[in-house]
């Protein structure tokens, strides 16, 4: 992923100014907005027990997609176990709606924690341990130049939700063999698996893909489509 960074910090990782960060280009387009709200209820903070913090969607009652490379175990090359997974809903300034331990989880066919990717192949389903009664966001394929937002826990602010409300899938390529989708949205580190929302109007929001890489010097990055996340009943075992 030559020119991108994966989007998932370690707790260890300090804070550090804004124009340093990967993602969000010369003018910053994010705004926070309001953790109870749609689309926003939906969503929630993935942390791990050894540190690793990324955004998650909730998209079945027990169900959350976010990315599969926060799910590694630093210096190990392995994925973390399941029950070391932690959600919670409507994560804002130290607050929750729920907590959730998770039970198994799901990755991308071919991703390997290793080399943390392909990119195409990062993404994953956690399966959590009790249902969730709140809203969820459904899977619908992604094209090029659908109007979307992208919001989700970032490093300069991760008490937070922050969110890019004016944004554009730009094109559908393949990368590694895998398709993988350009989005011009500002999101930096903690952003990874974050959702690329679509308002279908009505108030009817859909998940069109998730967020996994940024771009090292303007805002956009990479992420996985819709069409190419394949939840299945199959989950890694506790």
């Amino acid at each position: 992923m030559a020119g991108l960074w994966p989007l998932c910090p370690a707790a260890a990782e300090p804070l550090i100014p804004r124009a340093e960060l990967p993602g969000l280009g010369e003018h910053d387009a994010r705004q926070t907005v309001d953790a109870s709200a749609a689309p926003w209820r939906s969503l929630g903070r993935v942390q791990t027990e050894l540190g690793q913090r990324c955004t998650g969607t909730l998209i079945a009652p027990d169900r959350v997609l976010t990315a599969a490379h926060c799910l590694t175990a630093r210096r190990r090359d392995q994925l973390v176990q399941p029950g070391s997974v932690h959600f919670l809903l409507g994560y804002a300034a130290g607050r929750f709606q729920a907590h959730r331990r998770v039970v198994s989880f799901q990755v991308g066919p071919g991703f390997s924690p290793a080399q943390s990717g392909p990119a195409g192949a990062d993404w994953a389903i956690l399966r959590l341990q009790l249902p969730l009664d709140a809203p969820t966001l459904p899977l619908r394929p992604a094209a090029a130049g659908d109007q979307i937002v992208l919001g989700g826990y970032q490093q300069d602010r991760p008490e937070v939700i922050m969110a890019d409300n004016h944004c554009q899938l730009l094109q559908m390529g393949r990368l590694a063999g895998l398709t993988v989708v350009a989005h011009g949205c500002a999101g930096t580190r903690g952003a990874s698996g974050a959702p690329l929302l679509r308002d279908n109007g009505n108030g009817d929001w859909s998940v069109a893909g998730i967020a996994v890489a940024a771009s090292r010097h303007q805002a956009g990055g990479i992420g996985v489509p819709a069409q190419a996340i394949r939840p299945s009943d199959t989950n890694r075992p506790p």
